[in-house]
C-alpha cells in the first residue's frame, strides 16, 4: 500500500497518492474505470463470505480469491479490512432500504409499521452475519450515510402515524423507542439457538413498542394537549402561513406541550 492511490469506503481519496494518478494515465491506465469494474464484484464476494462463514471469513486473501483480484486492488479500493467491512454494511443497507420501499403503504400507517417491523426481523433472521455486522459490529459512533436513510425511513413513517393524530409521544423519542426495540429483538433472536427461539417473542415486543408511542384507534374527536400538540408539530413543515422565525417559536411552545419533562423545559427554568 506505500504506493498505491488509497481510495476509503466513502470514495475519498488520501491525498497523499493523488501524483499517481498522472502516472497511471501516461501508462493509458484509467484508475476509475478498475474502481467501478472491480469494487462491486468485491463487495459481493465479501458479503457471500461473511453470509457463510461471518466476519472472520472475510479476509483479504479470501474475498481477492472470490471476486478474482489482486490483494492489492482491495487495499487501494478500500483502505484496509474495516473499510471493505465498511463498504459490505452499506451494501446490506442497501438490499434492506430496497426491500423495504419495495412494500406500497396503506391507508393505515401503524399497520405499515407492523408490515415494516416484521420485514426487518425476517431480514435479520435470513442474514444473521450481515445483520450482527450491520446493526451489533459497527464502530460505536459512526454511521453510513444507508443507515441514516435507513433510520429517516422508520422517521417518516413516524410522522405519518403523528400526523394521522395517533402518535402519543414526540416523534424522536417514538422512533428512537421503535428502533432500539427492533434491533434489540432481531439480535435476540440471532443469539438464540433456532430451536429454542419464542415465535411470540417479536410479536409481542412489536406491540409493545406500538403501544408505547401510539394511541387508541380511532383517534379520539378531542384529543388531548400532548397528541394534539405531537399532531400539529407533525403537519408544521407543510404549512406556508408563518414566516420561519415564526414556525421556530410555535414548533417550541409544542415541543414543550408535547414533551413537558423534556430538556425544553429544563432550558426554560
Amino acid at each position: 500500500m506505500d504506493s498505491e492511490d488509497v481510495t476509503t469506503a466513502n470514495g475519498s481519496r488520501d491525498g497523499t497518492h493523488d501524483a499517481n494518478r498522472g502516472h497511471d494515465a501516461s501508462r493509458g491506465h484509467d484508475p476509475n474505470r478498475d474502481r467501478d469494474g472491480h469494487r462491486e464484484r468485491i463487495v459481493t464476494a465479501a458479503a457471500r463470505l461473511l453470509s457463510e462463514g461471518g466476519p472472520d471469513a472475510v479476509s483479504t486473501r479470501a474475498v481477492s480469491s472470490a471476486a478474482g483480484v489482486q490483494p492489492p486492488t482491495i487495499y487501494r479500493l478500500f483502505g484496509d479490512k474495516q473499510g471493505l467491512l465498511d463498504a459490505v454494511v452499506a451494501y446490506g443497507f442497501t438490499e434492506y432500504l430496497s426491500s423495504k420501499t419495495a412494500e406500497e403503504p396503506t391507508d393505515d400507517p401503524v399497520e405499515d409499521l407492523r408490515a415494516g417491523w416484521d420485514l426487518h426481523i425476517g431480514l435479520g433472521l435470513a442474514n444473521p452475519a450481515l445483520y450482527s455486522l450491520m446493526y451489533g459490529g459497527h464502530r460505536p459512533g459512526v454511521s453510513s450515510p444507508a443507515s441514516v436513510a435507513a433510520f429517516e425511513m422508520l422517521a417518516r413513517l413516524i410522522r405519518r402515524i403523528a400526523e394521522a393524530g395517533r402518535l402519543a409521544i414526540p416523534e424522536e423519542r417514538a422512533a428512537a423507542l421503535v428502533h432500539a426495540a427492533g434491533c434489540g429483538t432481531t439480535l435476540t433472536l440471532i443469539a438464540t439457538p433456532e430451536d429454542r427461539r419464542d415465535p411470540e417473542l417479536s410479536r409481542t415486543a412489536r406491540e409493545a413498542a406500538i403501544a408505547a408511542i401510539t394511541t387508541d384507534a380511532p383517534a379520539p374527536a378531542e384529543p388531548g394537549p400532548v397528541a394534539a400538540a405531537v399532531t400539529l408539530r407533525a403537519a408544521l413543515p407543510r404549512t406556508d402561513a408563518l414566516t420561519a422565525s415564526e414556525r421556530g417559536l410555535l414548533r417550541e411552545w409544542l415541543d414543550r406541550i408535547a414533551d413537558p419533562a423534556g430538556p425544553h423545559r429544563r432550558r426554560a427554568d
